[in-house]
């Protein structure tokens, strides 16, 4: 087994298909050419590619950000390419800022971007709750009024076999409390979202939310590259001569629990899908 922390945000092999399973919330958010967008966790910058091309026929742009420089460096190279490969004008800006910085951000919080988006990033960016309220403070801050706030996140009972395999891995070692506080995810429900926009910040509609069960088939790095790419904060808990025998653990239960009757392996994501619009 290789090292149980590699570089953290490589998904080429363990989670390709984040961006491709991206088609709903790409519905919800339906970019139109003159659009002015805010990607909050852009990763490596796929689906702004995709928008980009939209925003070609006319006055749109847009800015991602990301908390990852490699993620960042990537998204830049993918949008040069496309722009110079479709003979258009580049559309996309890229900077490295985590989002819970964002409300500190004096240049992007000037009500310029008429939507933002977020897929696959908020079960991240949202983990330390003292951060939760401002995160949401930060883009509405963003937004022109009547501009939309569409993302896409884990929801409450994601990837729940995984979870329970890593906190009693982690638990059985250093105790159930230290392992809880190294789960780098949050995992909320419809009512949350609503109480959070609505209530607690205010000046939000929540026009559209779902959570929907969606089965998502293990990529090529199957079990193991799912656990070392997706949990390795759990792992960083342990001493690092015991880390090995922790990630082997957990992927050897997981492989018989997410194992397919026809061959490879399923992990039970439940999606959470959100469309606010600024009051």
């Amino acid at each position: 087994m290789a090292s149980a922390v590699t570089d953290p945000w490589s998904t080429e092999h363990a989670a390709s298909f984040v961006p491709k399973l991206a088609t709903k919330i790409m519905q919800w958010l339906d970019p139109q050419k003159d659009d002015v967008i805010l990607d909050v966790g852009c990763g490596d910058g796929i689906l702004d590619v995709q928008i980009s091309q939209i925003l070609a026929h006319g006055q749109g742009r847009l800015h991602g950000i990301d908390s990852s420089g490699a993620m960042i460096e990537a998204a830049r190279g993918k949008a040069a390419a496309d722009a110079k490969a479709r003979k258009v004008e580049e559309r996309c800006t890229f900077e490295v800022l985590d989002a819970t910085s964002l409300i500190h951000t004096p240049n992007l919080q000037t009500q310029q971007f008429t939507k933002i988006f977020s897929n696959a990033a908020l079960h991240w960016i949202l983990r330390p709750e003292a951060q939760r309220e401002a995160l949401f403070r930060g883009v509405q801050n963003a937004l022109v009024p009547g501009g939309s706030f569409t993302f896409e996140m884990g929801g409450l009972g994601n990837v729940a076999e995984i979870r329970s395999a890593l906190l009693l891995a982690i638990g059985r070692r250093v105790g159930l409390a230290r392992a809880q506080e190294v789960d780098p995810w949050f995992f909320p429900d419809e009512g949350w979202v609503r109480r959070m926009l609505e209530q607690t910040v205010g000046g939000w509609a929540v026009e559209r939310v779902e959570r929907e069960w969606r089965p998502t088939a293990a990529d090529e790095g199957g079990v193991e590259g799912w656990v070392r790419l997706m949990a390795h904060q759990f792992f960083l808990a342990l001493p690092e001569g015991e880390r090995e025998a922790a990630v082997k653990e957990v992927v050897d239960v997981l492989e018989i629990i997410c194992a397919r009757p026809g061959g490879g392996y399923m992990y039970n994501y439940v999606r959470l899908r959100v469309l606010a619009r600024k009051l």
